[in-house]
């Protein structure tokens, strides 16, 4: 008679270096975890989220939301998901917004996540603000997000940037202060009223 031995997985731990595909199996050993990311093969595991995040976050997700129910069924917001974007790379945006792929968008579906890269991504940075704007912005610059939006929240900024040859170049407000998307049409942001 053979006794089979039970494997257990691993959990997932800060800091620890991973591939995606080792990544995602631990993760889904992991039922109760809501938030992790692999970002250049090193495990980020979440920080407590103050209340000034989620002020930031949750008008971020109304705005984009308005915007997709109003503009097409070929959009999608995602906030909080998962995205498989390499061999070395699963980062959990706080929002993307993208464009379905049965109409020309440049993401896909992979089983239960969303894989390659969505248009725009969202980032909220408080205590992330190092990791939002350094190796995730690079992560999104290798992957192609057309546009990317980190809210500084201890500044109470907006910083937006889309792609130009394969870097990101700051969206200047207009002389109205109000900053327009390149890529989404009629996609503005009030930085001041936000």
């Amino acid at each position: 008679m053979s006794v089979a031995a039970s494997v257990l997985v691993p959990p997932l731990r800060d800091g620890d270096r991973l591939t995606s595909d080792e990544f995602m199996r631990r993760w889904e050993a992991m039922p109760d975890l809501k938030f992790a990311e692999l970002i250049d093969g090193v495990v980020c595991m979440p920080a407590p989220v103050s209340l000034r995040h989620s002020n930031f976050h949750a008008p971020l997700t109304w705005w984009l939301t308005t915007y997709c129910l109003g503009t097409s069924p070929a959009l999608r917001v995602n906030p909080d998901a998962s995205w498989l974007m390499g061999e070395r790379d699963t980062p959990q945006p706080d929002i993307a917004l993208r464009i379905l792929p049965g109409y020309g968008g440049q993401s896909r579906e992979e089983g239960e996540y969303a894989a390659g890269a969505p248009e725009l991504i969202v980032e909220v940075a408080s205590s992330s603000r190092n990791r939002d704007t350094g190796p995730k912005a690079r992560l999104y610059e290798r992957m192609g997000v057309r546009e990317y939006i980190v809210g500084l929240v201890k500044k109470e900024q907006v910083s937006w940037k889309e792609l130009i040859d394969g870097k990101f170049q700051a969206i200047k407000p207009d002389s109205d202060g109000i900053i327009r998307s390149r890529f989404f049409p009629g996609l503005w942001l009030d930085p001041a009223a936000l």
